[in-house]
């Protein structure tokens, strides 16, 4: 969900500059900063945007400097008096006596201020439109970019924990010779005997239990289910964390049933690779 776009244009007498950027979120939360002239725009602004972005910590910037005479400039009077009474007022409770410019702070407020002519043209919007759609598309770009960079990664990483999962299965018939020799040299240990028919019967009723194959078959359909999510285009971020915590489940299943070292070894594996993938998915729209 990282991105960043940026665009700059001349709109009549002044140099507009416009910058998306986003980070990672689980929602969209969405922040636009525009100038007092264009503060009108912001509604339809916010539209588009959540249209585009989807989700993400994003924030858009628009910004302009005059190249042009100086347009004329008024203090908002009322607003002046009341940021005046009011300073004054709390200057008096903190700090009676306090020898201070009291309407030179005031004047240096950032809102008192406004252009005479602060109303914006359609002609002029329109150029400035312009340039948030080449940011819009520069940030389509960026991410497009980290997406298929993604994309490749997270096929590795699932190929990966394929692999092991095959490893994993041909471990399964030698598990059996490990588990006899591993409760004969415990019987031994133990100076018991026992008919070997029993013991054998017994060995095959305790490895049924730990069988593993229905997790093996589950986990393989998931690899496959999130490989095809994953190439089928777009937003598809929650749905593959949803297919990776499954996953997890099945992971987790077959390592509590392994009973085996060697095994074992191989989950704590799959194990990491699919961490890595629960990472990188926070990455993902």
């Amino acid at each position: 969900m990282t991105g960043f776009g940026r665009a700059e244009g001349q709109v009549n007498d002044r140099k507009v500059t416009v910058e998306l950027r986003s980070l990672n979120s689980k929602q969209l939360d969405l922040n636009v900063r525009l100038p007092m002239a264009y503060r009108d725009k912001e509604a339809e602004l916010r539209q588009r945007l959540s249209d585009r972005v989807q989700r993400g910590k994003a924030d858009m910037y628009v910004g302009f400097a005059q190249e042009g005479p100086a347009r004329t400039m008024r203090f908002d009077r009322e607003r002046v008096k009341a940021y005046y009474h009011e300073i004054k007022s709390l200057a008096e409770d903190v700090a009676p006596g306090t020898s201070t410019d009291l309407l030179s702070l005031v004047l240096r407020l950032p809102d008192v201020t406004a252009e005479a002519e602060s109303t914006v043209s359609e002609a002029e919007w329109e150029q400035v439109n312009a340039l948030v759609e080449q940011a819009c598309a520069a940030f389509a770009t960026f991410r497009a970019t980290e997406g298929r960079k993604l994309q490749d990664d997270l096929a590795a990483r699932v190929k990966a924990i394929g692999n092991l999962l095959a490893e994993a299965a041909t471990l399964g018939p030698g598990r059996i010779q490990r588990t006899r020799e591993r409760l004969r040299a415990r019987l031994d240990e133990l100076a018991q005997q026992v008919d070997p028919d029993r013991f054998e019967q017994e060995l095959v009723f305790y490895l049924e239990k730990l069988d593993f194959t229905e997790e093996q078959v589950r986990l393989q359909a998931h690899l496959g289910y999130f490989m095809e999510t994953l190439t089928s285009g777009g937003a598809s971020g929650r749905k593959l964390g949803f297919i990776a915590q499954e996953m997890g489940r099945e992971i987790n299943t077959l390592g509590s049933k392994a009973n085996d070292a060697a095994i074992q070894r191989v989950v704590v594996q799959m194990k990491d690779e699919l961490e890595k993938v629960k990472e990188q998915l926070l990455n993902v729209l």
